[in-house]
């Protein structure tokens, strides 16, 4: 559960002349692993301190368009996003990547798993468009303005701040959440992840938050390679059956339902994580 900062950081130039951000952990031969961040937080925010070491990762982190120190890119989508990771991979000499996915950044992985080897997805936020008949009324209220007035939608969620997203993960995540995010190395870094990713504006978050919101362009039946879904057993935020319906919705999709932990799931057990992600079956 240790937090680190980022053993290399810098940006690079995409075709067109975009630039991404990225942070890297682990060492630069190791077996490449992309990382999209969760809801509003940017590339500093890593996770598997000392594991990514131990199985030989090299951890990558990029910050979505408008996030952190990436360039906006007006009316991106979510099939866009592949074509960013496959460009940057590319240019940092990845070549074949493994994928994870952390909560709002669950989306964004599952669309690269056309040109990934394998995607882990962790805490994943669900494809709630399309189940709107299970989500608690404020949820579903959102879902249904960003179904009906997208730009509105973005608006509403641009009023966010960094302290009030903290305000909406940590004081009423379970108690087993609590020890991992108040822990004071892990607040200090979680709290510049947010900071970081807020430095351009709320534009950024805002624009991930009507995407994940919506339609997911892709068929999740035609997700062409392994997937595993992990969930801690109290998380009651991410998905409304911890991804029990993803599960059956992505071809041989694996779910592993984890005890005693909520959301914290990517910190409390990144070596099982990380060691499936590896394999090959």
């Amino acid at each position: 559960m240790e937090i680190t900062p980022p053993a290399r950081l810098g940006r690079v130039t995409l075709p067109g002349g975009r630039a991404l951000g990225w942070a890297e952990w682990g060492p630069a031969s190791g077996t490449p692993v992309v990382l999209c961040p969760g809801a509003g937080t940017s590339r500093w925010l890593g996770f598997g301190a000392g594991v990514v070491e131990e199985l030989g990762v090299r951890l990558v982190s990029f910050d979505r368009p408008g996030l952190g120190a990436s360039d906006p890119d007006p009316g991106r989508t979510l099939e866009s996003w592949p074509a960013d990771v496959a460009a940057a991979a590319r240019e940092l000499g990845l070549g074949e990547v493994r994928v994870v996915g952390f909560s709002q950044g669950a989306p964004f992985a599952l669309a690269c798993a056309w040109i990934a080897r394998r995607v882990a997805i962790v805490s994943g936020a669900d494809e709630v468009a399309s189940r709107p008949e299970d989500l608690p009324e404020g949820l579903r209220e959102l879902v249904e303005l960003t179904a009906a007035d997208p730009a509105q939608a973005e608006a509403v969620f641009a009023r966010l701040t960094p302290g009030a997203l903290w305000d909406m993960i940590v004081p009423g995540a379970p108690a087993a959440d609590r020890a991992v995010y108040e822990r004071p190395a892990f607040a200090r870094a979680y709290r510049q992840a947010m900071e970081e990713a807020f430095a351009q504006g709320p534009g950024g978050y805002a624009r991930d938050t009507v995407l994940a919101m919506g339609r997911w362009p892709y068929a999740l039946e035609k997700v062409p390679v392994p997937v595993d879904l992990w969930y801690g057993e109290l998380d009651a935020s991410h998905s409304p059956d911890r991804g029990e319906t993803l599960a059956r919705r992505i071809p041989g999709a694996r779910r592993h339902l984890v005890p005693g932990v909520g959301g914290a799931v990517l910190w409390t057990h990144a070596r099982e994580i990380l060691r499936t992600l590896l394999g090959d079956s």
